[in-house]
């Protein structure tokens, strides 16, 4: 919901999903390309000031969006600087390996670089735009339609959630650590038992429908599209000329 909350709300909403697409795209490139980590997490900085200084994203939501696949991400760059070593005295050990810092270096500032260039491009776009994109490029039509229906469902459970929980809370239903627990799994059955259902439903109306084409919804147009393109290429061709030029 943050992510659809900041696409949104934020100052580049008419700005064309293409537009951002490619600048997204130029940043991924850029750091893939980059020859060092520096490089790398440099140009990852200058992704996440694009979406919190030029777009106007919170940087709390930014925060709140990107920490679990930051501490992902902390975790595997642990374990790949980190070995196991067994002695016949000190038995098993962790020790870093140089080898293994500047592996993890290089994946982590790579990884990095790549998602603060998702982000840009999730937090700033909505995912009806991104569809609509996906559908000009010539994306199949069964992908597109998982995605619309993944979409419509994730609102709804959501606000089933929400619900059966505020009635929980005026029940009392997390009064206590028991109460808690039993009113969790109360929860997670009941939604379990709506997607179960609703799942059907959606099954049965795909069949009344005969699979009649795709959907379909109204898509907004941008004027400047052309204009916004060439300002994308210009600016992801000078993060590429980055990745290039420095050492």
């Amino acid at each position: 919901m943050l992510i659809e909350q900041s696409a949104y709300s934020n100052r580049w909403r008419q700005v064309s999903p293409a537009a951002k697409g490619l600048f997204a795209l130029c940043g991924m490139v850029a750091v893939f390309i980059a020859k060092t980590p520096g490089i790398a997490c440099g140009i990852a900085l200058l992704l996440c000031l694009t979406t919190l200084v030029g777009a106007g994203v919170p940087s709390v939501r930014y925060l709140r969006v990107a920490a679990p696949a930051l501490l992902f991400l902390a975790m595997s760059g642990a374990t790949l600087a980190a070995s196991l070593q067994s002695g016949p005295v000190s038995g098993m050990t962790v020790q870093l390996v140089p080898a293994g810092l500047a592996r993890a270096a290089q994946v982590c500032g790579r990884s990095l670089g790549g998602l603060t260039a998702l982000l840009f491009l999730a937090l700033t776009t909505p995912l009806t735009d991104l569809i609509a994109l996906l559908r000009r490029l010539k994306m199949p039509e069964a992908l597109l339609d998982i995605m619309v229906l993944c979409y419509r469902m994730l609102f709804v459970f959501a606000e089933s959630a929400h619900a059966i929980r505020v009635a929980q809370t005026a029940r009392l239903g997390y009064g206590s650590i028991s109460r808690s627990f039993r009113s969790l799994g109360a929860l997670v059955a009941a939604i379990t038992l709506q997607v179960w259902q609703r799942s059907l439903a959606l099954h049965q109306a795909a069949l009344a429908r005969n699979n009649d084409g795709p959907f379909r919804f109204l898509e907004p147009s941008f004027p400047a599209a052309g204009r916004q393109l060439a300002v994308a290429c210009s600016a992801g061709a000078g993060l590429i000329a980055l990745a290039v030029v420095l050492p």
